[in-house]
């Protein structure tokens, strides 16, 4: 990955929540292409989906754990600057969140939250880069 940090508002990763991901995953393989990884997320493996070649390029995960009360859609992770700032601003301007804060590794931290209109997106607070 590029050195240059990545802008706020960048879409920088889409995840796919289902009751069966499995079947889904094969369902992407055959019908786009990706080749499903399996990711080991505790008691069970989510995907990630990438490119021939070996490049990720999407999640399909289990409705499961955090992830139980999350409908069946593609959640886009949009960058921002300050996750805290964003969340606030969330909450201020009707949104609710759903999941998180959470940490992703030692410095990234994500949340889900759901619009006014009630659709669903990720915000991720990236690790500085060098």
């Amino acid at each position: 990955m590029s050195s240059k940090p990545i802008r706020p508002g960048s879409i920088v990763w889409t995840d796919l929540t289902v009751e069966k991901a499995p079947a889904i995953a094969d369902f992407y393989q055959s019908v786009a292409g990706w080749q499903p990884q399996e990711v080991d997320v505790g008691d069970y493996a989510d995907f990630n989906m990438s490119l021939p070649g070996g490049k990720p390029v999407a999640g399909i995960c289990h409705a499961k754990g955090q992830n139980a009360n999350l409908p069946p859609q593609w959640l886009i992770y949009i960058v921002v600057e300050n996750l805290d700032t964003s969340i606030s601003e969330c909450w201020a301007k009707g949104g609710r969140v759903l999941i998180g804060p959470k940490n992703v590794g030692q410095d990234e931290r994500f949340c889900v939250i759901k619009d006014p209109a009630g659709a669903v997106a990720a915000l991720i607070q990236q690790a500085p880069r060098s």
